[in-house]
């Protein structure tokens, strides 16, 4: 609790001011008697010693006076829809400070400090003194806080926009896996009634790549050597159901295996060019996948369907909208008269 109240001013001022008053206030009322009152230092510090007391007393009176009064204002209207009453709030009271502490003083040092042989200054300029330093100093807090203000809410922006687009990111990956199973489902209704034998080694595949998928949960990116690994896998499902119809090339350059990529983004890939293409003795499809250099690149033979399979809607869209948040290089799509081509940045590093 003590601790608390210690750092209560510091979130009130919008900083730790210590280093300030220690090192402001002995300058301030250093510089002061020789900037507006024509002292000057010609007998030596000891003889300017006195002056430099009575401009420390008024400048630690109206810097502490500023200090509270700032610090109670902001407790009282913290929202930044009351800016222009705070303000108004506390400028007013500092002039009534203003007047309060100059009477006060005026009074010390006329008990007081007279008798220590100081010069003695006009009421009208001790006023415009004083007033500076008050203006001074409302000023620094003033400034100060309005800028930590400022920075305060750009990082809660910064932190809102990448909350709003973890939060997109999150639902277009839970998107895949259920795009993934309703795809793998079909192909295993289409093997059973076919060869059970078939079936069970591609149920057996199939759990390995769902142990594959389980792993990457929560994993922004992979590295490229896993998505190939997990290829592989899908692979062999996708080869049981086709066999010679279907040939999947793969061509990658070993410095490219560290670099990473959005998960299941290859799969995605073949995937949709087996949904969209015929495939069969007679026109087999040839998908070609090639990583190197800053890019990993799928390629297949066009050869569409005239009607295609049910779409979840999950295909290129979902891979471009993932791969944005990572990289401003864009998700490419060359399409010629034979052959359909997408490329993926690979990106360095992971997540």
């Amino acid at each position: 609790m003590q601790e608390e109240l210690k750092e209560q001013p510091w979130k009130w001022l919008g900083f730790d001011d210590r280093w300030l008053l220690l090192l402001g206030i002995p300058l301030l009322s250093f510089s002061i008697p020789l900037l507006l009152f024509d002292a000057t230092l010609s007998e030596g510090l000891s003889a300017y010693w006195p002056k430099w007391l009575v401009s420390g007393i008024y400048t630690a009176s109206y810097w502490l006076s500023a200090r509270t009064v700032f610090i109670y204002f902001r407790k009282r209207h913290p929202g930044a829809g009351q800016t222009k009453r705070r303000v108004l709030r506390t400028w007013g009271t500092m002039i009534a400070v203003f007047f309060l502490v100059n009477l006060l003083l005026g009074w010390l040092c006329v008990s007081f400090l007279n008798d220590m042989g100081e010069v003695a200054v006009s009421e009208f300029d001790m006023a415009v003194g004083s007033f500076l330093i008050l203006a001074l100093t409302g000023s620094i807090y003033e400034a100060v806080y309005f800028y930590h203000n400022w920075k305060q809410t750009l990082l809660e922006a910064e932190q809102l926009r990448r909350a709003q687009a973890e939060s997109q990111l999150e639902g277009l990956r839970s998107q895949v896996n259920p795009h993934f199973l309703f795809n793998s489902l079909n192909t295993l209704a289409y093997l059973i009634p076919e060869d059970e034998a078939r079936a069970v080694r591609f149920v057996q595949h199939l759990s390995k790549v769902y142990r594959y998928i389980l792993e990457i949960r929560g994993k922004q990116l992979v590295t490229l050597e896993e998505e190939l690994s997990f290829l592989e896998a899908y692979r062999f499902l996708v080869r049981e159901r086709f066999e010679d119809n279907l040939q999947i090339g793969l061509e990658v350059a070993p410095e490219a295996l560290s670099k990473s990529m959005a998960p299941l983004s290859l799969q995605m890939l073949l995937e949709n060019a087996i949904k969209h293409n015929i495939i069969s003795q007679a026109q087999p499809l040839v998908i070609r996948v090639v990583a190197k250099g800053e890019w990993a690149e799928v390629c297949n033979t066009l050869q569409p369907k005239k009607q295609v399979a049910d779409s979840t809607g999950v295909g290129l869209e979902n891979i471009s909208r993932r791969y944005a948040y990572f990289s401003n290089r864009k998700v490419e799509v060359v399409q010629t008269d034979g052959q359909f081509c997408v490329r993926l940045p690979l990106i360095d590093g992971a997540i």
